[in-house]
């Protein structure tokens, strides 16, 4: 079962996806997709590494997350990937070319669309509730967030929204 939760910066969303994960069966696996960049980020890392169960597994991927995701769809209980806009910033950021970019989603949503694995948990920002970005680059991010986010509702059983720490399902 695939289930995506959306929320703003802030806003609960991963810890009601560690609440979820939680109600799986272990081994537990999180797949974090964020690198940090600047030392704000990196000390946010580190504040969720040590606030964190430390039975959950924590896989780092950059842009192969459609490959990490098949192979533990066979050895895991239960799955969280935090975050998709950071997957989809180390889409933007690593490939170089507009079709690359687009292989990759289209190669996750393949894999989201076949599968058969454990509870497979999404996290991701919706960031259309803000203000148009001032720039064409975080325009575009913001777009192609937004579709991602959008294709990966259709495919999933459920789809949360986190606002102030609280969730509504959707779907």
């Amino acid at each position: 079962m695939v289930e995506l939760i959306l929320g703003g910066n802030k806003s609960g969303k991963s810890d009601f996806g560690l609440e979820l994960l939680s109600q799986t069966p272990r081994p537990w696996v999180m797949v974090a997709t964020g690198r940090s960049r600047d030392q704000a980020f990196r000390a946010q890392i580190q504040d969720h590494r040590l606030n964190r169960d430390r039975k959950i597994e924590i896989v780092e991927v950059d842009t192969e997350l459609p490959e990490v995701l098949l192979d533990l769809s066979v050895r895991a209980g239960g799955i969280l990937v935090d975050s998709l806009d950071f997957w989809m910033f180390s889409v933007m950021h690593n490939l170089d070319l507009e079709p690359q970019r687009q292989a990759r989603g289209a190669d996750l949503l393949e894999v989201l669309e076949g599968w058969r694995g454990p509870r497979l948990i999404l996290v991701s920002t919706e960031m259309g509730l803000g203000p148009l970005a001032l720039d064409g680059p975080m325009r575009t991010f913001v777009r192609n967030l937004g579709q991602l986010n959008r294709e990966i509702a259709r495919v999933s059983a459920s789809v949360y929204l986190v606002v102030a720490g609280l969730a509504k399902k959707f779907k």
